[in-house]
């Protein structure tokens, strides 16, 4: 575990939204700012803020990476803004755990690595409960006589339709054509396909629907464009 020297008036916020829609308004902002802002009171103060735009399932936050790279080059404490927003996924605990950076929750400020690693627990536990049952349903269904998904979606001639829409989209959209010339730079250099989705999200780049980019996205981007 790294071990890290920590001034405790001195903090780094990280909070989360759900949706791009949610980061642009800044609705999803306003409750977690609010617990921020009632939390350090006269205080505390704020080195640096840092927003992930991502479901609470997915993987990929790097802008949570980012906030605990700050705080162990700078001497700062993380500020979770919201605890529910750190505890959906397991995997990141444990990142924050082995960091050796110091946090507090402002809605929680009692919490500790234990504390949000028993809720992570569970959050994931009922995530797999729900997709368990749902896998069963669906088995039942089926076993019934029930056809899933649309036949008519599933010939190859359709098939080969959505694929040219999908590139069409692809080829015509601006974000993916500023994006392409560096991805295929980095990819001849070797680098990694998540590397290079986070230097693209450093730099700017969105997707076509304004999200940061992920390994999977950067990959299938390049195939399309590049057919």
């Amino acid at each position: 575990m790294i071990s890290t020297i920590t001034n405790s008036n001195q903090y780094v916020v990280y909070y989360r939204v759900s949706t791009q829609k949610q980061g642009a308004s800044g609705l999803g902002l306003e409750a977690q700012k609010a617990s921020v802002i009632s939390f350090l009171g006269i205080e505390g103060k704020t080195q640096a803020e840092f927003t992930d735009i991502e479901s609470g399932k997915n993987n990929n936050r790097p802008q949570l990476l980012q906030a605990i790279d700050y705080c162990q080059q700078n001497g700062a404490r993380l500020l979770i803004a919201k605890l529910d927003r750190l505890t959906r996924n397991i995997a990141f605990i444990f990142t924050l755990r082995d960091s050796g950076v110091s946090f507090v929750c402002a809605d929680m400020p009692q919490a500790n690595t234990l504390t949000i690693g028993v809720m992570a627990s569970m959050a994931q536990h009922e995530r797999e409960l729900i997709s368990e049952r749902t896998r069963q349903a669906l088995a039942q269904k089926k076993k019934a006589g029930f056809q899933l998904g649309t036949p008519a979606n599933l010939t190859d001639e359709a098939t080969q339709r959505g694929l040219a829409v999908r590139q069409q989209n692809a080829r015509m959209d601006p974000n993916n054509r500023r994006a392409l010339a560096l991805t295929q730079s980095m990819r001849q250099a070797g680098q990694s396909w998540t590397t290079i989705a986070n230097t693209l999200n450093k730099h700017g780049f969105r997707t076509r629907r304004g999200k940061l980019f992920q390994a999977v996205q950067v990959q299938r981007i390049l195939k399309l464009l590049e057919v």
